[in-house]
């Protein structure tokens, strides 16, 4: 018996190591350092350094149009993009507003604490979050404002709304607090599986809906100011004899337009549904860490493979599958110009993909590290942030 549990309790702490990110509901397991997705090589003697870069034809090329460093970064720290800015933030609690065309740093302020997660923003609020629940809100000049606190580490940049600012905690819970005092307002609180893959990315505001991805494979559709689920829809249904088998998280951003909305999960599919009954459209067997982008035409998604799907947006039919990549772990992608698809992969470079068909036509070298999450489109460009800190602003030509 002893033996037995000593066993699971070992696979329950590799299974939590290996994701980079997985945890159970208790704080226990926060010392685990973050190691790339599942990759058992070390097992076998195998370097976990990516693979070689493949061949590109030169076709197409990508620019940084800006630069800018604001400090040791990682998960959770994705900038916020607005009309009038770009925020960003970084461990050691700097705050920094960008001017979205030239980089150019408008203003740089300090948390006076550590954060650990980036920024959230509208036209008038910013927000950030902190490892001891600390959900600190600014004003769009860096003046502070409240301090609220909730039940425990943020993980995920918080989301800005007219009346609210949500939280998501790293116990599974979703804040709504109030703009004005940071009072809570309204709690959304569920029941964690035993193991779970950490959710860095956060939630969707849209419409005055609030869409995210959960442990367990669901997408939850809420009301923003009151917290009400106006659906919750099965993306993934936990499978296996094991818990670590039964991971089915949804651990990126979901895809909202104004007719649909599309999600990933772990161990379990990409689906789609009518964005305002939450209608089932379509589904496919793919499974992703990574995150999903789409245009008018297709759904693009990274697997666990590496690999990176195009779908038909009307009916998930399989358009194209790019593989080159695999070994280089990419991460989730995203449009850029008019016609290409980036990804970043662990080492920082910047690959572009024809969205026509798939295929390998141009990157660009960064500053050797991965992305802290997914890129984020200004216009035809795209803005991302990495682990060493750097902010980008690239475009494709």
């Amino acid at each position: 018996m002893i033996v037995r549990l000593a066993r699971a309790c070992i696979l329950a702490l590799i299974a939590a190591s290996v994701t980079g990110c997985a945890t159970t509901s208790s704080s226990l397991t926060d010392w685990i350092p973050k190691i790339p997705p599942p990759n058992w090589d070390w097992l076998t003697g195998k370097s976990n350094k990516p693979g070689p870069l493949p061949n590109v034809n030169g076709t197409r090329s990508a620019q940084i149009e800006w630069q800018q460093s604001a400090g040791k970064s990682a998960p959770g720290f994705a900038p916020d993009v607005t009309q009038q800015a770009v925020y960003a933030a970084a461990i050691d609690g700097t705050l920094m507003r960008l001017d979205p065309a030239t980089g150019r740093v408008v203003w740089r302020t300090s948390a006076n604490r550590r954060l650990s997660a980036g920024v959230g923003a509208d036209d008038k609020h910013v927000a950030v979050g902190t490892d001891k629940g600390d959900i600190l809100l600014f004003d769009t000049d860096g003046k502070p404002g409240w301090t609220a606190r909730v039940s425990s580490e943020v993980i995920a940049p918080p989301r800005v709304a007219d009346k609210v600012v949500i939280a998501f905690s790293g116990d599974g819970r979703i804040f709504g607090l109030s703009i004005a005092d940071g009072k809570t307002l309204w709690v959304n609180q569920r029941n964690n599986p035993p193991l779970t893959v950490r959710n860095y990315a956060g939630g969707v505001l849209s419409r005055g809906g609030l869409f995210v991805g959960t442990a367990g494979g669901r997408l939850l559709g809420m009301d923003e100011e009151t917290g009400a689920v106006g659906y919750e829809l099965p993306v993934a249904t936990p499978k296996g004899a094991t818990e670590l088998e039964r991971i089915a998280d949804i651990t990126s951003l979901p895809l909202v337009d104004e007719r649909t909305v599309c999600a990933a999960a772990y161990q379990g599919r990409v689906a789609c549904f009518e964005v305002v009954r939450g209608t089932l459209l379509w589904t496919r067997d793919i499974s992703s860490l990574a995150g999903l982008t789409g245009d008018e035409k297709n759904i693009y998604v990274t697997d666990d493979h590496g690999a990176v799907h195009a779908l038909d947006r009307t009916n998930g039919a399989s358009v194209w599958k790019q593989d080159l990549l695999a070994s280089r772990r990419p991460g989730a992608p995203q449009l850029i110009g008019s016609d290409l698809l980036a990804v970043i992969d662990a080492e920082g470079y910047l690959h572009l993909l024809s969205r026509a068909d798939g295929s390998y036509v141009g990157r660009l070298a960064t500053d050797g590290s991965a992305a802290t999450g997914q890129p984020e489109r200004r216009g035809t460009s795209i803005v991302w942030q990495t682990d060493n800190g750097n902010v980008y602003s690239v475009a494709a030509r």
